[in-house]
């Protein structure tokens, strides 16, 4: 009996983001939390600018959704990202998975696939544990301005490069 080669390249490498599965495509989350800080967007310039509140919807702690599968119906406006929305929205963090294979790169050592921890997003600084200090409820919409930080559209430095060792 021959010895079947086993292809063990992953699958965001061998496919399309249109080819892959449901299921593929969630675990491209890495579960930072950036996607989900209200963002403004300059109405002159047209640049988008983070802060470090989150959606209402948001839990801070654990960095995901707390209602994931209704979240358009709570609220309206939080766009599901499709393989075309992530190569055409500007507001994707530059850490995004999905932003990132839409532009032909790799995904980087910290992302959990790749890493096979989920712990690595917030060793790498990539994560918004413990730097979202408001959720969009508590925050008056004229203080909104003054919450705008700039590290949620920026590579953090312990996520460039090489995995430390």
């Amino acid at each position: 009996m021959a010895n079947a080669m086993i292809d063990s390249t992953p699958f965001w490498r061998s496919k399309t983001l249109e080819e892959m599965t449901e299921a593929e495509w969630e675990s491209l989350c890495d579960g930072c939390g950036r996607c989900c800080l209200v963002k403004l967007e300059d109405d002159d310039t047209g640049r988008i600018h983070a802060t470090d509140i989150g959606c209402r919807l948001f839990d801070a702690a654990t960095c995901r959704c707390h209602d994931y599968a209704n979240r358009s119906k709570t609220v309206p406006d939080c766009v599901t990202l499709t393989p075309e929305a992530v190569r055409t929205l500007p507001w994707l963090p530059p850490t995004c998975a999905y932003r990132l294979l839409g532009e032909g790169k790799d995904l980087p050592w910290w992302h959990p696939l790749v890493s096979g921890d989920p712990q690595t997003v917030i060793a790498a600084g990539v994560s918004v544990r413990g730097k979202v200090h408001a959720n969009e409820d508590e925050v008056a919409e004229e203080e909104i301005v003054e919450r705008i930080v700039a590290w949620p559209l920026r590579w953090p430095k312990a996520a460039r490069g090489k995995r430390p060792v």
